[in-house]
């Protein structure tokens, strides 16, 4: 099995279960089968078995058999994002150690657990916790994985520099163990780093070490990342043809990656897990539970002997507990890309639209007032056609950072494409709202861009619309506010107009 031959595992396997006539070495093949069945992404059948091994679980009565069930089990439930059962079942696993009993795995797969239900920070003293008691158990693998995780979060924390101190600190540790998918994901994540740094030329070097030590074929997260950090590269230098290239990679990486995550959900949910675990909370199971607590002291010689076995699974072990980490960063990653513009980080423009229809309505059930402001770059498209798209992205990032400036907390922003914004204003009175138009159009006109010795002046042209005029309905008041915004661009632009009048400015700037 550890050489990669599933198949040929898989029967031997079965035929200990099916045949030896010792429940002990069934149950230790069963916990082996899982993990078989999970590395080769049979999830219905490893699914399946979970609820048979469960149901037996309480007649397992050797302690290296019953560790390596809940580790297991604890993976698998883990795998289908059933963070809380998966808790139970690494509580379980530390409960039924020994004393002087190895603790680092049952640690390692309670702060998998958090991480999926996202309760874990670089911070958080569980995954403090696991790092140094798999440092003091002499578990380099998990103790790297642990790590890695930490480099994650800082990395989802925006703090750079700490996870390329970390990772420069463990790369002789992972450079000897030369475990294959730490290798990978270290490569990946000093790609990530060094692209947050804004050191272009060795975040692409990394990635591409990354894809070169990749099989293709593979649904790895870590791959997909890799085609993530030089398409962005690509685009940022104006490759066209590179960064298209390697989009379409993420893209088919991304979706392979989702397509096995639904697969996983959909066999839990066929296997009826939750009706087995009912069972594992039933009187008898306690009971149970306190006769291995007593036995504990009379086996821990016989667990000695049973650690050599349970470390030939570590290195499996580490690798499952890496890609969970792994699902969960991505289901966020996934959330925040279907809110959020790429380019400015703002709303786009279906999730701006439905926050402003759910705020009016709550302003209309309080008869509050709201502004809707739209606002649109002055000839932009001589900006692209002067400049450069690249350049043309700046100024966006530019204008929204402004805009941002003048806004309130409560307040909503977000592009609607291209070079225009809406702002929505809740409990805001129009002539309030012309007034924070105003503010954003000169800002916007007095703030020019500077990129690359290049110094850019734009204006903005703004339409305003309120509730106290055209009423709670949303389409209504922002075809009111395109109007008032069209008026402007016809009265000569870098200018805030209002229910088709237009508010005193000065003459507009050209870009």
């Amino acid at each position: 099995m550890f050489s990669g031959d599933y198949v040929k595992s898989q029967t031997a396997l079965q035929d200990i279960v099916a045949h030896s006539g010792d429940a002990t070495l069934a149950a230790k093949a069963s916990a082996l089968l899982l993990s078989n069945f999970a590395a080769n992404r049979r999830y219905a059948e490893a699914f399946a078995l979970a609820n048979q091994v469960t149901v037996g679980l309480d007649k397992v009565t050797d302690p290296l058999a019953r560790s390596m069930l809940l580790m297991n089990l604890s993976q698998m439930l883990n795998l289908a994002g059933q963070a809380d059962l998966a808790l139970r079942y690494a509580a379980m696993m530390e409960e039924s150690m020994p004393p002087g009993g190895d603790l680092c795995y049952p640690r390692s797969l309670r702060v998998a657990a958090l991480d999926t239900r996202g309760h874990l920070s670089s911070t958080s003293t569980d995954l403090t916790e696991a790092i140094e008691t798999c440092v003091s158990s002499a578990q380099p693998v998990l103790a790297n994985t642990m790590r890695l995780v930490l480099i994650d979060r800082l990395l989802d924390e925006n703090q750079p520099r700490k996870a390329l101190d970390l990772l420069d600190h463990i790369g002789g540790s992972i450079r000897t163990n030369a475990y294959y998918p730490h290798m990978l994901a270290s490569q990946v994540q000093r790609a990530r780093i060094y692209e947050k740094l804004d050191r272009n030329d060795e975040a692409r070097k990394a990635a591409l070490a990354a894809v070169a030590m990749s099989d293709p074929s593979d649904l790895s997260e870590w791959l997909r990342d890799a085609y993530g950090v030089l398409y962005r590269i690509e685009k940022a230098s104006g490759h066209s043809a590179a960064a298209l290239n390697y989009y379409e990679r993420y893209t088919a990486a991304d979706k392979g990656y989702l397509t096995d995550l639904t697969a996983r959900s959909l066999a839990f949910q066929l296997s009826q897990q939750h009706v087995v675990v009912q069972k594992l909370e039933s009187e008898q199971l306690a009971k149970q539970n306190n006769i291995l607590r007593l036995q504990k002291a009379l086996e821990t010689k016989a667990l000695e002997t049973g650690r050599l076995y349970i470390g030939l699974l570590s290195m499996f072990l580490a690798s499952v507990i890496f890609w969970l980490f792994r699902t969960k960063r991505s289901q966020l990653r996934f959330r925040k890309l279907s809110r959020y513009d790429g380019l400015t980080g703002i709303f786009n423009r279906q999730h701006f639209m439905n926050e402003a229809e759910r705020v009016l309505r709550s302003m209309e059930k309080r008869h509050a007032p709201a502004c809707l402001l739209l606002i649109d770059l002055d000839h932009f498209k001589q900006v692209n056609d002067t400049y450069g798209h690249a350049m043309g992205d700046v100024v966006l990032r530019h204008a929204a950072t402004l805009c941002q400036q003048q806004l309130r907390p409560a307040d909503l922003f977000g592009r609607l494409g291209g070079e225009e914004f809406g702002v929505f204003l809740p409990g805001c009175p129009l002539d309030e709202g012309v007034a924070i138009a105003e503010r954003i159009r000169r800002a916007i006109e007095l703030s020019p861009a500077v990129e690359d010795g290049y110094t850019i002046v734009f204006s903005a042209s703004v339409g305003v619309a309120g509730t106290e005029d055209h009423g709670y309905t949303l389409p209504r008041v922002c075809r009111e506010a395109d109007a008032s915004l069209y008026a402007a661009k016809r009265a000569g632009r870098n200018r805030v107009v209002a229910n088709g009048h237009a508010h005193e400015c000065a003459q507009p700037s050209v870009a």
